[in-house]
C-alpha cells in the first residue's frame, strides 16, 4: 500500500453547515469505505488555512487515491487533492542516488 495525503477545501455552502459537519464527514466517510474497501485511513486533521481537513490514508495506487478526491469533490469539496507521500527515510535515499 502507498501513502497518500488528501488535502480538501470545502465550498462555501458546505462550510457554512459546520453543526453539520460529523454527519457529512461520516457519510463520506461511508462512501469511500463503500466505493474503496480498500483504503485505511490513518489520520484525520482540521486545519485553519487554506484547506479544511488533511487526511492520510493508505490506497494501492494513484487511481484509487483520485477515486477518492472524486469522492470528496462528489460531496461538497470545492477542491479535493490526493499528495504521494514518500516516507523520510526513503527520500534520503533517492537523494544518495542522485
Amino acid at each position: 500500500m502507498r501513502t497518500f495525503v488528501l488535502m480538501t477545501k470545502l465550498t462555501p455552502v458546505v462550510s457554512a453547515k459546520l453543526k453539520d459537519r460529523e454527519e457529512l464527514g461520516a457519510a463520506w466517510l461511508e462512501e469511500v469505505h463503500r466505493k474503496c474497501p480498500e483504503v485505511k485511513f490513518i489520520a484525520h486533521y482540521g486545519l485553519l488555512g487554506t484547506f479544511d481537513f488533511m487526511d492520510i490514508y493508505e490506497a494501492p495506487d494513484e487511481e484509487t487515491a483520485a477515486k477518492v478526491s472524486m469522492i470528496s469533490r462528489a460531496n461538497g469539496a470545492a477542491m479535493a487533492e490526493s499528495w504521494t507521500a514518500i516516507p523520510y527515510k526513503r527520500i534520503i535515499e533517492l537523494a544518495k542516488e542522485i
